[in-house]
């Protein structure tokens, strides 16, 4: 509600300081309050020619525009400090009133005589005026992101540059303000280490109201559920909580440096606030209140199986008859240098015959039918061998990437009955996405000190998995993702390099990313 007040309040001062400078401007002031025609009348007082029409219909120019008309007019009563103008910018609900109401009076810019500054305070001016703009537009309206690993290929393919959109689902109020601008959370050049944010103000979750709402297979861009306590070692790759779950908690809190790959690298711990978490791209299989199950590799939701993405990649064995430059027919079949290296190191270490690697069912199906592939075997993870890296981590559930669940997805206002068995499933939901206490003392169950066999949720929750089904860290790993931690939804391939080949992709550039 704060933040609905805070929102009025802004477009209100905007008004009102239109109002008044209007008034000054010799125009009627009750043209303040008459949408678009108040930008009409505000870009003649400004001066300004009929290309700025043009300039506020064009979405994201339209924000640098209307910034513009805001320093115009401050221009227009004679106000060219740097500082001043900076303060228009960032705050033109409190600006437009001071000038509408102070001392200040209206010149006409057309007959004004062009105000002369320094080369220096042009490059000022548009350095502070392009940076507030980006922030509003990144924070606000879209972002793009590069797809840095293969667990959604082949529908997003590494090299993939996206644009998110954060008007689909409603953009976010900025969590944490004190941040440095245009950077996520970590400083750059710091190797991990500086966190670009203070937590000296954190305020509450709360989302505008957006394009669209969630829908199943949308391409989502989130922060990280399990990235609230991070190793810096490690950032995302291997989450605190499975460090902790390996190595024990205590040494995990003691370790000055930790093993990453072959080198022993700093390590701090931190504990990140939720939008200043790792940003992961998955698409959205279970929605609020569903059930999912996943049989055999086959998923389920509500007991109806789900279409599998055209472009998904599961895990095969492939044999080939000896002496085959296996290489180059895995590159032209389209298996990345990656994929292959790592099939390598496991042919090396494990003696295996065949090289182990994710395929899509098309090009396991091309590659069976070569002469000189002696067998494509898709690998599968049976029911009952367990895995304890999977959500929940919790004796009792004895689930694999193939065959798990089932699992009830959490939505808002829902009450949840909890027992002893059933609560791994809920309890980070209860105690950090949401805020509680929870204790088991006796067999017994204590949410804020009080026993309890039931919690009511106070948001909605959303079941993540990457389309490479064998090579994705999603919520078969770290369970639900909580609404508040959702970005945006994944729009469009803007632009793609094929690393391992040194060339652009021309034909995914402009492709959509949320096609399944």
């Amino acid at each position: 509600m704060i933040y609905n007040i805070l929102l009025i309040l802004y477009f209100v001062g905007c008004l009102l300081g239109l109002w008044f400078v209007f008034k000054k401007a010799g125009e009627k002031p009750w043209k303040a309050l008459v949408p678009v025609y108040n930008v009409v009348v505000w870009i003649k007082i400004c001066g300004k020619s009929w290309k700025w029409y043009i300039y506020c219909l064009i979405p994201a120019v339209n924000i640098f525009t209307l910034l513009l008309l805001v320093v115009e007019t401050a221009k227009a009563f004679h106000r060219y400090n740097f500082f001043e103008q900076t303060f228009a910018v960032i705050f033109p609900w409190c600006y437009l009133p001071i000038l509408g109401l102070g001392k200040m009076e209206y010149h006409d810019p057309n007959n004004e005589p062009p105000h002369k500054v320094s080369e220096l305070r042009d490059w000022l001016d548009a350095i502070v005026f392009a940076l507030v703009a980006a922030v509003i537009i990144r924070g606000k309206m879209l972002e793009f992101y590069n797809i840095p690993s293969s667990s959604m290929e082949k529908s997003l393919l590494t090299g993939d540059f996206l644009m998110v959109s954060k008007l689909a689902y409603g953009p976010r109020m900025t969590m944490t303000p004190l941040s440095v601008p245009l950077v996520h959370n970590v400083m750059p050049l710091s190797n991990g280490q500086r966190e670009s944010y203070l937590k000296w103000i954190e305020r509450p979750y709360h989302r505008y109201p957006g394009l669209g709402k969630v829908e199943r297979m949308d391409a989502m861009v989130f922060n990280f559920p399990d990235g609230d306590t991070v190793c810096t070692a490690w950032q995302s790759n291997m989450s605190y909580h499975d460090l902790v779950r390996e190595m024990g908690r205590e040494q995990v809190l003691n370790a000055k440096r930790l093993p990453v790959g072959n080198t022993m690298v700093e390590n701090h711990i931190r504990v990140r606030p939720v939008d200043k978490r790792e940003n992961f791209i998955k698409r959205c299989i279970g929605l609020p209140g569903e059930d999912i199950k996943i049989v055999d590799q086959k998923v389920y939701v509500n007991g109806k199986a789900l279409p599998t993405p055209m472009e998904s990649q599961q895990t095969y064995d492939v044999q080939f008859t000896p002496g085959l430059n296996a290489r180059k027919i895995l590159d032209n079949a389209g298996v990345s240098n990656e994929d292959f290296e790592n099939a390598l190191g496991m042919m090396m270490y494990d003696g295996v015959p065949y090289y182990r690697l994710p395929l899509t069912e098309k090009m396991a199906l091309e590659l069976q039918a070569r002469p000189d592939v002696v067998s494509v075997t898709p690998v599968t993870y049976a029911e009952g061998e367990g895995d304890r890296q999977l959500f929940p981590h919790a004796e009792g559930y004895n689930w694999t990437v193939d065959n798990f669940g089932p699992v009830h997805i959490p939505a808002k206002g829902e009450t949840l009955t909890l027992t002893v068995e059933t609560l791994p499933l809920y309890k980070r939901l209860i105690e950090v996405f949401e805020g509680n206490t929870l204790e088991v003392r006796q067999g017994k169950i204590f949410i804020n000190g009080e026993e309890t066999n039931e919690y009511t949720c106070k948001m909605n929750y959303y079941w993540m998995m990457g389309d490479n089904r064998h090579n994705s860290a999603d919520s078969r790993y770290w369970g639900f993702v909580p609404e508040d931690h959702i970005v945006g939804k994944a729009k469009m391939v803007v632009f793609s390099i094929d690393k391992d080949h040194k060339k652009v992709r021309w034909n995914r550039i402009f492709r959509s990313a949320s096609k399944w």
